[in-house]
């Protein structure tokens, strides 16, 4: 599950972020912050399935604001996915939606 988490903390970032001609963000970019595989890890043998939401949640906000918000096409479904997330209660719950996060964020970068 912490690769799943990075990979959508990383997609996250990459639409925030960046640019058409500079350097790709990277798992190790300092850009990552407290969103990389170890930093999950942690959470993950908690399980602090809040602690996750806040961290993940933090990226996806980042996300949805680089495609122009709530009220367009991408920013519609990315929120909707992004819904399904902050919702899960356990660790269980946590999967399918970070599943669809991360191929959503894939399709659209």
């Amino acid at each position: 599950m912490e690769l799943l988490l990075e990979t959508v903390a990383l997609y996250s970032l990459k639409l925030a972020y960046e640019t058409e001609g500079h350097s790709p963000i990277l798992r190790d970019d300092p850009l990552m912050g407290g969103c990389d595989r170890e930093v999950f890890g942690l959470l993950v043998r908690r399980g602090d399935v809040v602690g996750i939401q806040v961290k993940v949640s933090h990226c996806l906000d980042l996300a949805l604001e680089a495609v122009g918000g709530i009220d367009t096409v991408l920013g519609h479904e990315l929120h909707r996915l992004t819904a399904e997330f902050r919702t899960a209660q356990t660790m269980e719950q946590l999967d399918a939606p970070l599943i669809a996060l991360r191929a959503y964020l894939k399709d659209i970068q």
